[in-house]
This record gives C-alpha cells, structure tokens and sequence, in this order.
C-alpha cells in the first residue's frame, strides 16, 4: 500500500539565517542550496528578496542552478515584495511565492488593519502572487494565536485567492502537540476548498515542541513540513529537519508517511551548516550531534557489543556517519586522505585537495593521531579561508600567573602587515586587544565559547564567537591544537563578516530582512 508523501521545505537559508549572528555569505549559500537539492529537498525557500541585494542575488543565483528543488521566496502582503520575490524566483524550473502576514490580534495591530482591511489585503495580494506564478503558499503569521473564526475565514480566501499551500505558523512556538494536530484536522475539515490545497506546518522550538508539533500536524492532515538544518532559526529555532524526517523512518510504523530526502547525506549537510552559521550543533543534539551515537555507560557498551541494536534505534550510516573512525598520521599520503574526506563527505578537486592535504600535514606534525572529528574541523576551517580584510599571519603569547598576559600579533589588515603587542587579562583577552588596536572598531563580544574536537592534551580546540556592531551580528568558528590561536582566528573572521555587512544593510529594513515599516 502506497504512503503518503511528506512534502519537505527547508528554510535554512531564510528564517535559519535570522538566527543573531548566523548570516551566510553568497557563495556559502549557494553551497548549501546545493546540498539541499542535492540531498532531495522538495522546497528550498532560499531567502527574502526585498531585504538586500544581496538576498536578492543569492535567491536568484540559487533559483537558475537549482536541478530538482522548488525554489521560494518569501514576501510580506504588499505587490512590491511580491514583485522583487517573482524577479527573483522566475528564473527556476519551478517556482514559489511565499507570501504572508500577520494575523493575530497582536501582528494586526502593528500595521493598524481592522479585521476587514486585512482580509481585502489578503485577498488582494495573494491574487497577484497568483498572477505571477501558479506555485503560491500562503501564511498567516502567528496562526496559532489567531482567533478560530477569523483564521478560518482568511484561510478560505487565501485559497479563493489561488493560494495553493495554506502554511500554518507557530511563529513563537506556543502550541502543543495535541493542539498542532486538532487545528490542521479542524481547518480541513472546516474551511471551503481545504481539500484542494496542501496545509503546511511551520513549527517554533521556544517551549522545545517543535519537532513534535510539526509531526502531530502531519497526523492532522499536513502534507508539508517547514524545517531547517540542525533546527537553526530565530530565537529557540526551528523544527529540525533531520529529526522529523528520521522520526517518520524510524518509527514508520506509527508513522507511515515518506519523504525524498536521503538521509545519508543529513550528517555532511548538518556539519557544513554548522561550519557556515558559525553555530555549534549541540553534542547530545538529536541526530547529528557528536554523542548522538557514543556509548560511555558500561551496560550501554556491554549491549552495544552484543547487539547494536540494544541501544541504537538506528545506525550511524543511516544519516551519513562513518562507521569506523580510521585514525590519520603524518605518514597518511594524499589518496588516503582523498579516500577518508570522501567518507566524510567531502569531494574535493585536484587543487582544492592540495590545499587541504598541506594543513593536513601541518596538523599532523602537531598532532600524533587525527581522527575523523580532526578532518572535520579542518575542512570547517578551510571553506572559511578566502578574500578577507582582516587575516592573522603569527602570534605569540606570554601567559603565567606573574603576569603580565601580553600578545604580539602581526595582522594582515587590506593587504599591509601590521604588528603589535598588547597586554590583558588572560592571553586571550590580551590576543583580542591585539586585534582591536590593529584594526580599530565598535563590536561587542557576546559569546565565546570553546569545546575540545577530540580527547587527550593535543586535541584540537573549536573556539566560536559572536560579535555585535550597530545591531549586526555575525558569529566566527575556528579550530586549532593552539586554543588562543583558535580563538584569534575565531575572532577575526566574525570580524570579517562584520567589515563586509557594514553599509550593506538596506534602509526600512532590519539586518534580517523583516520589518513592519512597509506593509502597504
């Protein structure tokens, strides 16, 4: 008997980049667009054109490469973004306006519409996204705090309108499971015409339901599932991608419905996404974090070897994940290194792999035994080399408990060496003063955090750090056997990305993208 088909949309590249500090450069978001597609999503929805040119370039680049994926874009209830979305995403093979707003008593009060004076907007727009392009979804932001009556009535007009997905928000992660399900049941059941239009689910992790919400929807009657990668996204973030299309694989017993994605492609996608945000995916993270699959209790080992499945509902290789952690050397030649990268996958041409094998070398003089994790991080660490203002060439650090903590530090800044050395409360405090006295500016540390790559002494350190600058935030992640130079090199490129942003920003709109102050 034929399952039901479980439309995937992945939104990391748009509501997983408002994520503070997780903004991704052009070129790393048509890599991950490509993983995406790559991977079997259905739906990428790949930005929010009006926000910035840059958005704009990106949604369009991503919409002419893509091969298989629906390409979106997301647009607010006025013609203007509407028609910078279509621009955008016209030049795919297939696709999709995603248009919205807010329809509860709190989201109407911001752009001052009266129940009546939304639902003309409504209907209004939705018909000219329709005009545009027969690929339409349609959103009434915060949907689970919307009154009954008026969400069933703006949801028949959507869909007289020509809407042909009705996504339904949990856009501040309020409801439950229970609740997730009764109100897709309900709308269906409900609303003239629901039975012609796919309803979606668009879930919010603030009270940590996302992935369940998202999932009881489906047994409501959703045929869509909006996620992200790692379940990055505003605030608490997103229902994860690679947890409810692994719940339904799983547990498809309970759950007989199926999806496109590949699952053994999640592990690669979730560390490239992880590298690109600059956000560290938790390691006891569902999934893909690193103790997803670890076994340190004795009985847990005892099982283990006895039979995986003791303990293990699912193998490792399922999402991707090497089953045997061959440790690397300095004596490891370059097809062995192409040959485990590839197991990890990364598929690396001829010069890209001669770049990578000379830090590997580099790392294996400094370290007796690499294993997997190790490459990993290095493959994080080179993707973030490129044109940068701002590049670290040597550091030396005094520390102790005598003091004083000192750092010398010669910095590339636009192409001249720059040399100083600056003194703080710890070498890494005085490695960051260095930096701001060599390259002079506002930001504020929000976050440094660091967590050992593998064990032992000469582990590698990944630092990651978030900066702030006039409400812009960008994050930097690093790794190295040095934790200050992992932390040196952390900084800088979060440095990098806020160099690059300043003046980019486009006026009317926040860093990300959203604003009110345009709704007509």
């Amino acid at each position: 008997m034929a399952q039901d088909r479980v439309v995937i949309f992945d939104t990391t590249l748009r509501d997983g980049e408002q994520s503070p500090g997780a903004t991704m450069t052009h070129e790393e978001k048509l890599e991950i667009a490509g993983l995406l597609d790559d991977m079997g999503v259905d739906i990428i929805e790949a930005g929010f054109p009006i926000a910035s040119e840059g958005d704009f370039a990106a949604v369009s680049e991503i919409a002419k490469n893509s091969k298989n994926s629906v390409i979106c874009g997301l647009a607010r209830a006025n013609f203007k973004d509407i028609d910078r979305c279509h621009e955008a995403v016209k030049h795919a093979a297939q696709p999709r306006i995603h248009t919205f707003i807010g329809t509860s008593p709190l989201h109407r009060a911001i752009p001052n519409l009266t129940k009546d004076e939304m639902a003309e907007r409504i209907h209004d727009t939705v018909t000219h996204a329709r005009n545009l392009t027969d690929n339409v979804q349609w959103s009434p932001m915060d949907a689970t705090r919307t009154e009954w009556d008026y969400l069933c009535r703006v949801v028949e007009i959507a869909i007289k309108a020509g809407a042909t997905t009705i996504n339904i928000p949990d856009t501040v992660g309020y409801t439950a499971p229970r609740e997730s399900a009764d109100l897709i049941t309900r709308l269906i059941a409900t609303v003239p015409g629901a039975d012609e239009v796919i309803f979606a689910t668009h879930c919010h992790n603030d009270l940590g339901m996302a992935t369940a919400n998202a999932l009881a929807a489906v047994e409501g009657g959703a045929r869509q599932i909006e996620c992200t990668i790692n379940g990055l996204g505003e605030r608490a973030g997103n229902t994860a991608l690679e947890e409810v299309v692994m719940a339904m694989k799983v547990r498809n017993d309970i759950m007989p419905y199926t999806t496109g994605i590949d699952s053994t492609k999640i592990m690669n996608l979730s560390r490239r996404v992880s590298a690109v945000s600059g956000f560290m995916v938790q390691p006891n993270k569902a999934i893909v974090g690193k103790n997803a699959f670890a076994h340190e209790s004795g009985i847990h080992q005892d099982g283990m070897l006895k039979n995986a499945e003791t303990f293990e509902i699912m193998r490792p290789a399922d999402v991707g994940l090497a089953e045997t952690n061959i440790v690397m050397g300095k004596h490891s030649g370059r097809a062995a290194l192409r040959s485990k990268l590839a197991d990890l996958g990364f598929e690396l041409a001829d010069n890209e792999l001669k770049d990578v094998f000379v830090r590997f070398k580099a790392l294996a003089d400094r370290k007796k035994e690499i294993y997997d994790e190790d490459l990993i991080a290095l493959m994080q660490t080179s993707a973030t080399a490129g044109n940068n203002a701002l590049e670290l060439v040597s550091l030396k650090v005094v520390c102790g408990t005598d003091g004083p903590q000192e750092a010398t530090m010669v910095l590339n800044v636009e192409g001249t060496d720059k040399e100083i050395t600056a003194t703080g409360d710890g070498p890494v405090d005085a490695t960051f003063n260095a930096v701001k006295e060599l390259s002079p500016h506002g930001a504020r540390l929000q976050l440094y955090q660091v967590q050992a790559v593998t064990e032992g002494t000469d582990a590698q350190a990944t630092v990651s750090v978030r900066m702030e600058e006039e409400g812009r935030i960008a994050t930097g992640q690093s790794a190295d056997t040095d934790t200050v130079v992992a932390s040196a090199k952390a900084y800088i490129m979060a440095l990098n990305r806020l160099i690059a942003r300043r003046g980019q920003d486009e006026p009317g709109y926040d860093t990300k993208g959203v604003s009110y102050k345009d709704q007509s």
